[in-house]
Parts: structure tokens; sequence; C-alpha cells
């Protein structure tokens, strides 16, 4: 449903927590003593609200902000207790026995980061999502051993950032502790050893854990030590406890791992595998040497010595890792890979997204408007897209539809205060659109006003004070830097402007502290972050509430992991300190702004797809995530909401026949793994049909068994001579490592060539209503041979066994059906006339979205 430009672009809410204190003369039991309270509005207001119907005279001693450092709150009654603790003695409530001067050094300290966080003191119940997640896997779990007593049953937690993994872990881990009768022992593993902080917090200061023992290699514990009779959390990086030496053997330190029976093992950031190419592009924009530093700091400095074949992990965990355990649990926000390959069914998977949070935050306030809201205070998106005027885009288009190129137009040289733009004119152009001072004549506007531009409209402004602005490289940072700070540019002087990019910004989390520092409390000043990859992941900063895509970026994943860090709530609880459901949103919503809008609508259309790769039509996939997260396209003259099909359409217009065709070269579309090949092994037809692609007979007869058997025999040998190969052996080995990866990937590319032959007959084809499946064996079975080579027979066949993947088939069927339409409908020509339905691979999708079969 289309919200109204009041609904889009909301008041910015302006509240600051306090601390006051104030003392009274009139009350003789309160001489010498100090009222401490908080409150996010006025102060002398609360004050004489506080008093209630006998107000007396009163002098405020104290009015300081509640902010740290590191945009976090402290609390009245942490100023109290750090009192307290001082040895000054607190009479009755909220009154303190002190002077002004002595709270306000105890909050100097607060906010200096010295916490005051107890043992186990946290008692909140899980969320209602957090218990869903826990009932059904426990479900699926005990399922599972009952059906088979030694099964080691797998599931996924499809979860974004904020769902609370850690602590719905450890819950989980206790079900099944109190399930089997014996305190749990859980693996915890991950890419990322800079998450170790979530899950040694959450169970050493919640109450529901307390006796449970953690343990990690960072802390140099011995496991080995810990004691039998409580729960056992232990924390360790891939690449530290699974790593293996040069021949693949496991490390000798790591034996204790692989003699515990662990109760469950669970993969944090599993997406890890299929993320590692976006983790590159995410930091491209910095120099070799500065990327390797980076990519050390948020995976680890032995990353790049972890050299087992990260492709294995879709594999058996029984092959992968020589752990004992009871269950595996997976935790990713962006598994695409694991979803679209199958590696999980509805069954074995809860999804928690982006979607299904703002869907649980309007629920909530709908059925319970007088309770405080769980959800509250995680912002709504809003993605703002813009065409540039005729003259910027011909300084930097490219490809067929003639598309902005960010990171030619934001091309730069240099340095530090060297660094200059290679279209500096043309940047400077930029920056005066983006606050309204360039008017070519094609802006017209929306509804005969001015289009909201960032920096120009007063609704925007606000939501702006602190911007992440994302380019493509270091040089590029630094010559916005310089730009920004050049005499012409009064309206940016405003702004502190911090450059997070190079070495001399530091490597990963070292870039923050002066971020923080600059940004404050959030309230008395702007900023805007300039940064090429630094700081977009693994950082919650809750001021920024704008980010600025001025870099392409090539996956979903990459684009909406930096966009996510707009995301972070900025809220306070409590804010009067009377009222524990109360809470003042200081940040209802948060915007992308993109200047590349056919890219920015691929990667909606993308991200929409990728979380439901199951659904028969995207649309309904890209409708979902748009209800939530709302897209303005200004295209030169107006800025119009649009809607998921015409995101569809705008995207796959947006491309090219040749773009699309990669569609069908992609490796998700055929599976080679060792259980699909024995499938065809042991199928003497399938294997007859699969000789009958085109150039696989080539390969040989006995590849396929050469490949498994070669490919096991690896396994078992590592797996039984371990550390006692000889010389000989390990090259012997390695060889014939090398032999079986290469065949696999011959295997591989023929199938894929077979594949790419599938879009040359749906262009033959005329019959656009049926599912493509019913074209292939019911309409067309003698066309569909001619294109492909392959009967009707042999590839239903091989459909049947996986060979071929029928989800990712519809996602390119429905991509070719749409980019037909749409890149006809600019030339007025209907592709077929009065056409309702799309037939995709095997089902059929209505234009009215009601999906037919």
């Amino acid at each position: 449903m289309t919200k109204s430009v009041e609904e889009l672009l909301p008041i910015k809410p302006d509240a600051q927590l306090r601390i006051y204190a104030w003392s009274t003369v009139e009350v003789p039991k309160r001489a010498g003593c100090l009222k401490v309270g908080q409150t996010a509005f006025d102060v002398n207001a609360r004050i004489k609200q506080s008093q209630g119907q006998n107000p007396v005279a009163y002098t405020l001693e104290v009015d300081e902000s509640a902010v740290r450092n590191d945009g976090s709150f402290f609390r009245d009654h942490d100023v109290r207790e750090r009192l307290r603790q001082k040895g000054f003695k607190n009479p009755e409530l909220e009154w303190m026995a002190c002077s002004a001067a002595d709270v306000k050094q105890a909050i100097v300290e607060l906010r200096e980061g010295l916490k005051l966080t107890g043992t186990h003191h946290e008692t909140f119940a899980m969320r209602a999502e957090q218990q869903a997640a826990v009932d059904k896997t426990f479900y699926y779990f005990s399922t599972a051993w009952e059906d088979a007593k030694d099964s080691v049953p797998r599931f996924l937690w499809n979860a974004k950032m904020r769902f609370g993994k850690t602590f719905a872990t450890y819950q989980l881990a206790k079900r099944l502790g109190s399930h089997a009768g014996k305190p749990p022992k859980v693996l915890v593993v991950t890419f990322k050893p800079a998450v170790e902080d979530a899950w040694q917090t959450d169970l050493e200061s919640h109450v529901d854990f307390n006796g449970w023992q953690y343990m990690s290699a960072k802390q140099g514990t011995d496991p080995t030590s810990a004691d039998s009779e409580k729960p056992l959390v232990y924390f360790g990086s891939f690449q530290d406890l699974l790593g293996r030496d040069k021949v693949g053997n496991i490390k000798a330190k790591n034996e204790w791992l692989h003699t515990t029976n662990w109760d469950l093992v669970v993969f944090d950031e599993y997406h890890f595998g299929a993320w590692r190419d976006s983790a590159k592009e995410l930091f491209e924009g910095e120099d070799d040497l500065q990327v390797k530093k980076e990519i050390a700091a948020e995976y680890g400095a032995d990353i790049d010595t972890y050299n087992e074949s990260l492709d294995e992990l879709s594999e058996d965990e029984a092959e992968f890792l020589p752990i004992t355990t009871q269950a595996f649990l997976y935790l990713s926000g962006t598994p695409f890979k694991a979803l679209a390959n199958g590696e999980f069914d509805d069954f074995n998977i809860f999804n928690w997204t982006y979607t299904d949070e703002q869907r649980a935050k309007q629920s909530f306030a709908e059925a319970k408007p007088n309770e405080w809201n769980p959800y509250k205070a995680l912002p709504e998106m809003r993605l703002l897209t813009y065409q540039m005027p005729d003259e910027l885009l011909a300084i930097a288009s490219q490809g067929e539809f003639d598309e902005f190129d960010l990171n030619a137009f934001f091309a730069a040289t240099g340095t530090g205060g060297a660094a200059e733009f290679k279209h500096k004119d043309d940047v400077q152009k930029w920056l005066d659109i983006i606050r309204g001072a360039y008017k070519p004549h094609q802006l017209d506007g929306l509804k005969g006003s001015r289009p909201p531009f960032p920096y120009s409209d007063v609704r925007l402004l606000p939501h702006l004070n602190h911007a992440f602005w994302f380019l493509p490289n270091v040089a590029s940072c630094h010559a916005m830097a310089n730009l920004l700070a050049e005499q012409q540019n009064v309206f940016w002087h405003d702004y502190t402007v911090l450059t997070v990019a190079g070495s001399s910004a530091g490597v990963g989390l070292d870039a923050l502290p002066p971020v923080r520092e600059a940004i404050g409390n959030g309230h008395d000043t702007k900023t805007i972050t300039l940064s090429c990859g630094k700081l977009t992941t693994g950082v919650s900063v809750p001021q920024w509430s704008s980010i600025l895509m001025l870099k392409n970026l090539k996956s979903p994943e990459t684009y909406f992991q930096a966009a996510f860090r707009v995301q972070t709530p900025w809220s306070i609880k409590n804010p009067n300190g009377d009222n524990p459901e109360e809470e003042e949103v200081l940040k209802p919503v948060c915007f992308v702004f993109d200047f590349a809008p056919t890219r920015a609508l691929r990667q909606m259309s993308d991200y929409g797809m990728g979380l439901s790769p199951h659904e028969p039509n995207p649309e309904h996939a890209v409708e979902e995530l748009v209800s939530f997260l709302p897209v303005l396209a200004y295209d030169g003259s107006h800025m119009t909401q649009v809607d998921a099909a015409a995101i569809l359409d705008i995207a796959m217009s947006g491309t090219s026949a040749t773009l699309l065709a990669r569609r069908w070269e992609s490796a998700l579309l055929v599976n080679v793994d060792n259980e699909t090949l024995k499938k065809i092994l042991a199928n003497e037809k399938a294997l007859e049909a699969v000789m009958n692609i085109e150039g696989f007979r080539a390969l040989g007869d006995n590849i396929i068994e050469t490949v498994i058997n070669k490919s096991e025999k690896v396994k078992d040998t590592k797996k039984g001579k371990g550390e006692s190969l000889t010389e000989k052996e390990k090259k012997e080995l390695s060889a014939e490592e090398k032999e079986y990866k290469s065949k696999r990937k011959l295997i591989q590319e023929k199938l894929i060539k077979f594949a790419t032959r599938i879009p040359a007959f749906m262009y033959l084809t005329d019959f656009r209503e049926n599912t493509l499946q019913d074209v292939i064996t019911k309409i067309e079975p003698g066309l569909f041979r001619t294109v492909t080579g392959l009967t009707v027979e042999d590839f239903g066949l091989l459909v049947s066994l996986n060979v071929f993947n029928s989800a990712h088939m519809n996602q390119a069927v429905f991509a070719f059906r749409r980019y037909e339409d749409a890149s006809l409908s600019y030339t007025g020509i209907q592709s077929h006339e009065g056409l309702r339905r799309w037939g995709l691979y095997d089902t059929v999708v209505a234009k009215d979205d009601e999906l037919v079969h």
C-alpha cells in the first residue's frame, strides 16, 4: 500500500536523556542531600512534575547529558550506584548525601566508559520470535532422534542482526540439557572471531545461565579442566579450532575438541563461505595490503592460512569435521547460498528477516497499543533513488543501458591533501544538487514542488545530521574531504567530515573511536563519515540515520550489509525513570540514498528473491520486502513511490539479454556434489543421459567414478594417517586432490553449458502461459531435443535426481519473462497480446499475483 509523504518522511524526534540533581532548604531532613533523577525532556518541568501536589522551592545543581562516548546511555540509578560505591549514603529512594561536584564526578566516570554491570544481573525473557525459533528447533531435533537414535540433525536460523541469536542459542542449549538430563556442552565456531564478545557477554550477564562455564582460545583457558558437572560453552574460530596443517591434518593442540561429545555445535556467520567474495568487494577500495589487514581484523589473522575447502561445508559434517555431536545449529543473516541450493527446507529453517521484524513491530502496536513494544526502536528503512541530469550521466555512463557508473564518476587520484576528483567540476555539481542549489531545467519536482533531495528537504535534514557516505576507494574519500572543505562549500562546513579510509584511519574497529568522539551525544553535532569499506560490518553507531551509496556494489549481501549499518536502534528506555514501559525513539526511520537507480532496484529485487528462493512468484518476495522498505524513485522530473512490479520491471529492463543469460551460467543451477554424482552413477539411464550432453563423453567414461573415488580416498587418508604421512604421501595426496577437484569442475562446466541452451529454447517457443516443464515435455519435445541435444525423458530424469535445481530455474525463467515484457513495453509493443499468466519452470504465476499452481 502506498504511503503518504508524511509517513515516508516523518519528523525526527529530538529528545535527549539527561541526569539532573536538585536540592531544597525547605525540607530539613533533606539538608546536605541531592535528589538524583533523569529525564528525556525539560529538566525543570520534570522536577516540578515529580514534586506532585506539594511543590517546594529548589535549586537545580546538576544538568548533564547521560550519553557515553560510544553513544550508549547510562541511567540515574547507575549514578546513584556509583556514589554508593564511593561511600556516599543513600538515606531514601533517589536522595543521595553528597555534593553537586560528587554527582558530576560520577557522571564523568560513567561517560568515560566505566560500566556498572554485575554478573548475571539481566532477567529479560525471550521475545516471541526467539521462543518460536527455540521451540521449532527443539521439536525438529527431538523428532529426528525419535526416528533414528543416532541421527545428527541440522537446523538453520536465517536471522538478521539484532535477532538476539546468542541469547536464543543458549536458551536452546539449556532446553537440550534439560531434555538429556545433563549439563550441556556447546561448541560455537565462527569465521568472525570479533563476535566473541557478544557470546561471552550474553552468557555471563543473564540469570538463566548462572553457573555456566565460558572458555575460548582467546582467554587461554584449558578446556580439559572444565567442570563436567556444569554446562560448558567453548568459543573458537574455524581458522584456529578446525584449521589443518598444509596436508590437511588436524592440529595436535585441538585433539580434545574431537574427543569431546558435544551436545550442540553452532556454526555462527555460516554465510561466510558464500560471502567471502563479497568481503573482498567490500574492501576493494583499499590497497591490497590494507585489504589483507582489514580482512584479518574482521576474520582473524589466520584466515589466509586456513586451507580447508570452504565448499565442503555443504557436505556431510562427519566428513568435514571429525567431531561428535548430537546436533548442528547454523546461524546467518544472509544464507543465500544455503537457501538456494536446498541444503535446508521449511522443516529445518527458522526465518527472521527485516520484513518479519517490521511486521512484528506493526502487529504488536496494533494488538497492544498500551504496552511497551519490544520492536518499537527498530527503524523502518527507506530507499530513495535519484536519476542524475543528462549532463552528469554523460560523464560516467557505461554498458548497453548507459547506467550511471558511480565508481567512474567519483574516480580520484592522490591521497591526503593532494587527492582530487578526475571530474571535480561535475562532483561539485552533484554536491550542489543534493543540497538543492543546482537546478537543471528538468527538475520539475514532486507535485509541483522540488523533490526531496537529501540535504535540501527540511524533512530529511534532521535524519542527515550523522550520515555515512560509501565511496569507491581511498582516493575518492580523501578527494571528497578536500572538496567539502573548499571555500565555496560553506554549507558543508557545518559538518565534521571524518575520513575513515586508508592506513591512517586504523584497521577494523580501531577506526571507530574518532567517529564516536566526533558524534558525541548526537544532538549537538553534525558529521559525515567517508569510507570505502571500513565500519560497514559489525559496527553499531546509533546516531547514523542515513547512508549515501556512492559506490558500485555487485552483490545484494554486500549492499544490505552496508545499508543495515544505519538501522541500528537509537532510543531512550524509561526516559524519566518512572515508567519501564515508556520508550522515546530517536530514530523511527532511516534512509538509503542511491544515485544509480537501476542498480539500486536490482539490488532490492535480488535481495527480496534471495531471502525467498523457493517462492514460485518472485514478485511476491519483492512485494513483501517493499511493504516495509518503501522505495521513492526520482526519474528526472517526478519522484514516485515504486511498487514490487515496477521494481522488477526496472531491474529487468536495465539489463541486457547477455547479462540475463548469465543466470543460466550459474553454478547454482547444477549440483555436482558426491551425493548427486552417486545417484547418476547408480542409474544406468541417468549416466547415459549425462553422456549424451555435448562434450561430456570427451571427458571419459569413468570421470564421475574417478571424482567420487579419489575425493573419498583423499578424505579417508587424511582422517586415518593424519600427521604420520610421509613427504611422498603428502605430495601424492596433494596431486590427487587437485585432480579430482579439476575433474569435478569439468563436470560442472558441461552441465552448465547444457543449461545455457534453455534460453535459446525459450526464445524459439511461443507458449508463455504454460510452465517450461510442460512446454518441454508435452508441447514441443522435438524442438527441445533439437536445441539442447537431450530428450525430454533424459532431462526429466536428471531433474528428478536434482542434477538441475528447479528452484533456480523458476527464478531464471521468471527473469527472462520479465525482461522480455519490460524491454518491449518501452516500444509500445506487448510481447503477447492479452497475456495474464507467466509459465515458469514448474509453476505458473498470474499478473494479478494469484498463484495458479
